[in-house]
């Protein structure tokens, strides 16, 4: 679903009522225990959050002027998905996140390359998504990404 928030609390009061409980938590879990140097704010129309311009002026390949996106979450149709560049770009997290996955939540693990679907709010595994968020700092993030950019324009020689 889409939203037209300007804002983090924005975004969630449009969402309804009875997810916005979970996107709080979810919220106040990244704020809480991602490393310093992230930012949050909207982008492609999510909650996220990512490498401000100040510290990586590059900005994302796809739009120099937007900052490197990290991580983001919203509220879809039939789920609340989470969004997560590092599973995406680092095989030993996407490892480690599909290992510990069960050891959170009994439901089937609904996941695509870098997208975690909830499709039952309460089940949402908080813990395991805490650990995921403290694994990757802002430099390591930079270095990931320089490298896989790297690569790509590599391959296309």
């Amino acid at each position: 679903m889409k939203y037209e928030a300007t804002s983090p609390n924005d975004y969630i009061s449009q969402t309804p009522e009875d997810r916005q409980e979970a996107l709080k938590k979810l919220r106040n879990i990244i704020s809480r225990n991602l490393p310093k140097g992230f930012e949050e704010g909207m982008q492609y129309g999510m909650i996220g959050y990512f490498v401000p311009l100040s510290t990586y002026p590059n900005g994302y390949h796809c739009s120099p002027s937007e900052p490197l996106p990290f991580m983001s979450f919203a509220s879809q149709k039939n789920s609340i998905n989470l969004y997560h560049s590092g599973i995406y770009a680092i095989p030993e997290l996407h490892k480690w996140f599909i290992n510990e996955y069960p050891k959170h939540c009994k439901r089937k693990l609904d996941m695509g390359k870098s997208c975690i679907r909830f499709k039952k709010i309460e089940e949402i595994p908080y813990d395991l998504i805490t650990e995921l968020v403290q694994k990757i700092s802002v430099d390591k993030w930079i270095a990931v990404y320089e490298q896989n950019i790297k690569n790509v324009k590599n391959e296309k020689r």
